[in-house]
């Protein structure tokens, strides 16, 4: 069961001090904490959205809306959640039907090989071939089944793709651009873009990663802006074309790392994990921090702990 509303500024802050002693270790993005109290997990958001997961999730959100309706005055009704579940659906219906402009990107989790951010434009007539691919986000499917339907793809939906190597993303930092700003400023690119080549169509999508007012003041110096965007989190799931954008983006990011382990003669690790570590150090070793800097992003974490390996 899973139930999630939003408190007041007074509940966060009473939330904050009952749960103390009961966080988790790790905390998702954007939560001040996650805690479980027997059966039940606990996130609090940033935005002041709790979600209650668990067994007993009912129980523990009735007490707190409770207190919510003493301390404020605010009702809150906990049986929302099944309204809102309903909302998603018809959100999934609607979205993967129309026609829309999705973007996607790749790349951001991995210490080696470039962002790949892909835009692309799916129309009612290409729907079938999407469904006929089975496209979805690109995470869930293996690199053999991108490799099979991505060229497909790229050769049946209008989409355009830019690259961001790793030379520009480590320069980007130095500049002080965080992973966020980077992505907002890719993504307006292909999507200014795109919207050029096919100014019809009846919404733009994007995977939300960022809110929607921070995401606008990361591209706030771009000379051209697209404003009109619907963020929505695991858009992949509920929009063709931002499914299409992620499968179009993985393949080529596939491609860029083929180019890299031919370049350095060994297969290149993906993600970010112990190996990658190991890898990084002996391609520092055999090559140089230089190379290091042509195809890796040097503010990971394993640009620190490569160096126990040297």
């Amino acid at each position: 069961m899973t139930i999630v509303f939003k408190v007041s500024e007074k509940l966060k802050e009473k939330m904050i001090n009952y749960y103390e002693n009961l966080k988790r270790d790790k905390t998702p993005p954007y939560a001040i904490f996650q805690a479980q109290d027997a059966d039940t997990i606990i996130t609090l958001y940033e935005s002041g959205k709790v979600m209650f997961q668990g067994i007993s999730a009912d129980i523990d959100a009735k007490m707190w809306s409770e207190i919510e309706q003493k301390l404020t005055g605010n009702i809150i009704d906990i049986n929302d959640t099944a309204k809102k579940k309903e909302r998603e659906k018809n959100e999934r219906t609607s979205l993967y039907k129309m026609p829309t402009i999705g973007s996607d990107e790749v790349g951001t989790g991995d210490y080696f090989g470039p962002i790949v951010v892909t835009a692309a434009y799916v129309s009612t007539e290409k729907i079938n071939l999407v469904n006929d691919l089975k496209v979805r986000d690109s995470k869930t499917l293996t690199d053999e089944k991108i490799k099979k339907i991505a060229p497909i793809l790229i050769k049946e939906i209008p989409h355009c793709t830019f690259i961001l190597k790793n030379k520009d993303y480590n320069n980007y930092q130095q500049k002080g651009y965080n992973m966020n700003k980077i992505k907002a400023i890719l993504h307006n690119k292909v999507l200014v873009e795109m919207k050029k080549r096919q100014p019809e169509y009846d919404k733009i999508v994007v995977d939300q990663f960022v809110y929607p007012k921070k995401y606008f003041e990361h591209i706030n110096e771009a000379k051209e802006k697209v404003l009109n965007i619907y963020f929505t989190p695991k858009a992949e799931s509920k929009c063709a074309s931002v499914a299409v954008a992620s499968c179009i983006s993985r393949y080529i990011f596939l491609l860029e790392m083929d180019k890299i382990s031919d370049s350095l003669h060994m297969p290149i690790l993906k993600g970010a994990g112990e190996d990658v570590d190991k890898q990084a150090a002996e391609i520092y070793q055999n090559f140089g921090k230089e190379k290091l800097n042509e195809i890796a992003k040097l503010n990971f974490k394993n640009t620190e702990k490569l160096k126990k390996y040297l």
